[in-house]
């Protein structure tokens, strides 16, 4: 295995396909140590400087990802001021750093702030479409948006946004968009249709998508008042969480305090809750 210590120009290409893989394998911590000691290679005179962005770019989004968000948006920040969108290679960069930022500001609860770069997103998308393959960052900022509009309670347009876009979806993208769906639905007081959608059959959830499932599925049974089965399902939710996410993700927060709501216990004081989706790569 090619060391990134070690990798030529003409490796870099090799180098960044395996830390996609492993990527969607869920190694976070792994894939963003190394984007940063790549990132961090000095130019050298007799080679072209080391694709110093696409590692900076990889190593946010797995950041996004494991769920360090309030971190990960300030680097994002400074990331996005600084990547000059010169050309359609850094153009896209740029927007798949805007992408993983919709999901760092609705981790935070920042919706507006979210829905409004999310429509920027998609927009420029939409304007370079002709000219590179836009699609699959099209969707996974669209299950962006579709979270963003469940966290602004307009759940009948995370609906339509969701029901509107499974059909394009591909891989790990289904599951988080299966399960945005049946939020939507929840916080519409369709508890029995949001179950008919967590209990499809689709792709198994990717890491960062970890107890997701289970608690659209405990909130929907909270809301039909099957309480015990409410309870396993969110306690699973947060084992799940707590296995695979850092313990700053939003979503962990989110289990304890509905597992509270459920029980009637106090929660312990955690990170604020808030956001779904797919970062970029």
């Amino acid at each position: 295995m090619t060391s990134i210590r070690t990798a030529r120009d003409s490796q870099w290409e090799e180098t960044f396909t395996r830390l996609r893989s492993m990527t969607r394998e869920g190694r976070y911590e792994e894939v963003e140590a190394e984007a940063r000691a790549l990132a961090a290679l000095p130019r050298r005179p007799w080679r072209r400087r080391p694709p110093h962005w696409e590692a900076r770019v990889l190593a946010t989004a797995t950041a996004v990802m494991h769920g360090r968000v309030a971190e990960a948006l300030a680097e994002l920040d400074t990331l996005i001021a600084e990547l000059e969108p010169v050309d359609l290679n850094s153009q896209m960069l740029r927007l798949i750093a805007r992408s993983n930022r919709v999901v760092a500001l609705s981790g935070l609860r920042r919706y507006a702030e979210a829905e409004t770069e999310a429509l920027g997103v998609l927009g420029e998308l939409g304007r370079i479409a002709h000219r590179a393959p836009v699609s699959v960052l099209e969707v996974n900022t669209l299950v962006h948006l579709a979270g963003v509009l469940c966290g602004l309670a307009r759940h009948e347009e995370a609906e339509a946004v969701a029901r509107g876009n499974l059909p394009r979806a591909d891989g790990p993208a289904v599951a988080v968009l299966q399960a945005t769906l049946a939020r939507s639905l929840n916080g519409r007081g369709r508890h029995e249709e949001a179950l008919t959608e967590v209990r499809r059959s689709v792709p198994p959830p990717p890491r960062h998508a970890a107890g997701h499932l289970d608690l659209v599925t405990a909130e929907a049974l909270y809301g039909l008042e099957r309480r015990a089965e409410a309870e396993d399902a969110v306690r699973r939710s947060l084992a799940d969480c707590e296995r695979w996410l850092h313990p700053a993700h939003p979503r962990t927060g989110e289990a304890r305090a509905l597992l509270a709501r459920i029980t009637g216990e106090e929660p312990r004081e955690e990170s604020r809750g808030g956001g779904e989706g797919e970062p970029g790569e």
